[in-house]
């Protein structure tokens, strides 16, 4: 071989190594995929049939799990669903985007819910939403690249403006029942019509598109249809029970439902499924539509842990990948990785198709802050970092000054039985200052 033809050979093959995306295709034509991006609602990672439930069935997200790259070891960054959607839309952890907590605090909770208590909601709340529209989202950074989006189910932050959305069902008015989805929260539960106009209208239009569905399912109301009750009033320990796994089942229905229609549109070969849920939850046994302690808001991984899938046929190789921690904030980044745009300079997310950031990845971090928030200050209740296979549980020394700090080996202890905070005060005090450092970041 002649200097020359090495010279060529040794460019092409960097060339195609610098073109490779590791063990995943990279798409062979220059369009960027439609994403749709499935929200569940108060849902513990174990209640998935793929994850290992012994009674819940879930056909259609293990069809999902089983066809992309599944993490079983995800994590939200809070056991709560304003924050945790907040991160999800934008990357940020909550103490980065300001959406801390589910309601702003202010003193009228004998009249909570109410028309007048929404409209005082929503003169404390807009600061905070104004904070949040100055942030970019998922929505705003695809729409400089001509998609067009659509926001149905959970929304927090007022209209679904406030994410960048074309379209959406939220409108977020006080006066009329604005709150966490209002108009919204009808998606799924009662079909999913304005959905299937939208994805009809893209293709139509020749346009990408990007949904956001998140419907208010499994979360309670547990009224899920009959048929599906009985089914599970055969297994369960009791009603409440029974009643939570049916909603389980109806979320999955409804996310088929969805993935049938891309499919029929012909339009699956070019659409990014990614999935993640927004906090935990325990069903109480005894309790119609009550969660039980260590789940929804509380640091533990009943509240946190939730898989995360990637699913784009004949792109992304089919993997379940139960050794490393993914967080929601990487979900924005990894769609731009395929998407081939530059995420914000602002976002710590990594790309989870990037072999070497995930080889790289040392650990993952989360926060809990009170239901009705102010200030970081006042309202932060636990810092948390997943250093495989450790968990450290650090609570704020004000606000929860009676918590103790708690150390989980989450491999051997995924439920969290065995603090060894006192057996390995070495690991604590490592632990302690990656929080410290994190934080100041």
């Amino acid at each position: 071989m002649t200097n020359f033809r090495r010279i060529i050979f040794l460019f092409f093959v960097l060339l195609c190594s610098a073109c490779s995306f590791n063990r995943h295709k990279k798409s062979e034509n220059s369009e960027r995929p439609n994403i749709v991006l499935i929200i569940s609602d108060d849902q513990s990672w174990t209640d998935y049939s793929f994850m290992g439930h012994e009674y819940i069935q879930t056909p259609r997200l293990d069809q999902l799990a089983a066809q992309g790259l599944t993490f079983t070891h995800g994590y939200t960054t809070a056991p709560l669903c304003s924050p945790a959607l907040a991160s999800i839309a934008t990357g940020l952890y909550p103490h980065q985007h300001g959406i801390l907590g589910n309601d702003p605090v202010f003193s009228s909770d004998e009249r909570k819910y109410s028309s007048e208590w929404l409209q005082e909601r929503m003169e404390h709340y807009r600061p905070y939403v104004a904070k949040f529209e100055e942030m970019e989202t998922i929505a705003d950074v695809l729409g400089e690249y001509d998609y067009t989006s659509l926001q149905t189910g959970k929304w927090w932050p007022g209209s679904y403006t406030s994410g960048g959305f074309d379209e959406g069902m939220t409108h977020g008015d006080p006066a009329r029942g604005g709150r966490h989805g209002d108009e919204g929260l009808k998606i799924g539960r009662e079909g999913l019509d304005v959905v299937y106009r939208f994805i009809d209208s893209a293709k139509k239009h020749n346009t990408p598109f990007y949904l956001w569905y998140a419907p208010f399912l499994p979360h309670a109301p547990h009224n899920p249809p009959d048929s599906l009750k009985q089914k599970y009033l055969r297994v369960a320990p009791s009603e409440a029970v029974a009643n939570y796994w049916a909603m389980c089942e109806w979320f999955d229905i409804t996310c088929g439902q969805l993935m049938d229609y891309v499919e029929q549109k012909g339009l699956s070969q070019n659409t990014l499924f990614v999935y993640v849920c927004d906090n935990g939850w325990i069903q109480d046994p005894d309790k119609m539509n009550v969660y039980a302690p260590r789940s929804k808001r509380e640091p533990y991984e009943m509240g946190i842990r939730t898989p995360i899938i990637f699913r784009w046929k004949g792109m992304i190789d089919p993997e379940t990948n139960e050794t490393d921690v993914v967080s929601s904030i990487d979900i924005a980044t990894t769609i731009y990785g395929i998407c081939g745009i530059d995420p914000p300079a602002s976002l710590q997310g990594i790309n989870v198709l990037d072999s070497a950031a995930i080889n790289n990845r040392k650990m993952i971090f989360a926060e809990t802050f009170a239901h009705d928030f102010s200030t970081i200050d006042s309202s932060l209740y636990y810092r948390m970092v997943i250093q495989p296979p450790f968990k450290l549980i650090v609570p704020d020394k004000i606000n929860k000054s009676d918590a103790q700090v708690e150390l989980f080996n989450i491999r051997n202890d995924p439920f969290e039985m065995n603090n060894l905070a006192e057996s390995v005060p070495e690991k604590v005090e490592e632990l302690k200052k990656e929080i410290e450092g994190w934080w100041s970041e």
